[in-house]
Order: structure tokens, then C-alpha cells, then sequence
């Protein structure tokens, strides 16, 4: 049955391209379809070598503003964040840790990266209030050979409250959250 169903299908494909001419000619007896022969399995690949880490396809860049940034803005958190992706980059982790609230906190962070610790950054988030502070968060990933994980770069600013000193109304990181591993 299945070799009748092939041989009409064969039949009526090999039609549809001939002028009506050919269409309408007596056609020669059909031979009946060969069963096809069994195809020898293709030999198993060669292995190859494991491949060697590589770098993030195109790190985002953040957009060069169109002028002047104004301090308050969350375009401003984002260029606190480039700068500690390039300090810790160089290994300047003193100088990064001063871009953090919290020293400490910035020192126990550290211990993860190394100098040769590269950083992508995300899209900038919004702002939002909370109790005479604005927030926002940058998404970023840490990677250098054999390591690449994605955390979250959370910043604040003091508003312009009376008695707030113009170190507490800079952009600065709060704290950095490690995302959970895929």
C-alpha cells in the first residue's frame, strides 16, 4: 500500500511542471517503487576540544548623555556604577570601596572579584522614593575566565533635606546583590 501511495505522489509531482501539452500525452506504464535501501548511520563526530571561555558577546554600553548630567538623575547612578566596574577592573578596590555607603560592606564584596574581574552593565532602572532617599538599580554581570554572574547594583541618594551633607546627596552604592545561579 505505502509503495502505491509513493509512486502516485511521484506521479502527480513529476506532472506539475510540464506544459499542457505533456499533461494530456498517454503516459508509459509505471514501474513499481523499489523500496529504498537502509541508510548506513553517520559515523559518531570526531571529539573535539572543550571550548575555551570566552568573553560576553557585546557588553551594553550605556548611551553618552547629550549634555550635561545632572547629579540628581539615575543617568548619574549609572556613571557611579561604570566607574566602580572600572576600578575594580584595574584593582583599585580601595578606591572603589569609597564609591559604597559602607566600607565594610564594600570590603566583603570585594573578596568575590578580582583584578581581572570585568563587569557588563545593564539597562539604568528608575528611581524611587522611600523616606527622604531615592533608590534605583543597575542589572550587572561579574565575569572573568571561568566565572560570569549576574548581580544587581542597588543605589541611594539623600534628598535635598535639610541637614544632609552633600556626600549624602551623591549616588552611592548601597549594596550589590548576587543573583541566584541559572
Amino acid at each position: 500500500m505505502k509503495s502505491k501511495t509513493l509512486a502516485l505522489a511521484i506521479l502527480l509531482l513529476g506532472g506539475c511542471g510540464r506544459p499542457d501539452s505533456a499533461q494530456n500525452a498517454p503516459e508509459a506504464p509505471e514501474a513499481p517503487a523499489a523500496p529504498a535501501a537502509p541508510q548506513a548511520p553517520e559515523p559518531p563526530a570526531a571529539p573535539s576540544e572543550p571550548a575555551a571561555p570566552t568573553a560576553p558577546s557585546a557588553p551594553k554600553v550605556l548611551s553618552e548623555p547629550k549634555g550635561p548630567i545632572d547629579p540628581k538623575s539615575v543617568e548619574a547612578a549609572g556613571q557611579v556604577v561604570q566607574s566602580y566596574g572600572a576600578l575594580v577592573e584595574q584593582g583599585r578596590f580601595a578606591e572603589a570601596a569609597r564609591l559604597w555607603r559602607d566600607p565594610a560592606a564594600a570590603a566583603a564584596f570585594a573578596k568575590a572579584l578580582r583584578p581581572t574581574t570585568h563587569m557588563e552593565i545593564g539597562d539604568l532602572g528608575d528611581a524611587e522614593g522611600a523616606a527622604g532617599s531615592i533608590y534605583t538599580s543597575v542589572p550587572v554581570t561579574f565575569y572573568r575566565t571561568g566565572f560570569r554572574r549576574a548581580a544587581e547594583v542597588v543605589l541611594r541618594r539623600v534628598n535635598d533635606v535639610p541637614g544632609s551633607t552633600a556626600k549624602q546627596r551623591r549616588w552611592h552604592i548601597e549594596r550589590i546583590d548576587w543573583k541566584a545561579a541559572p
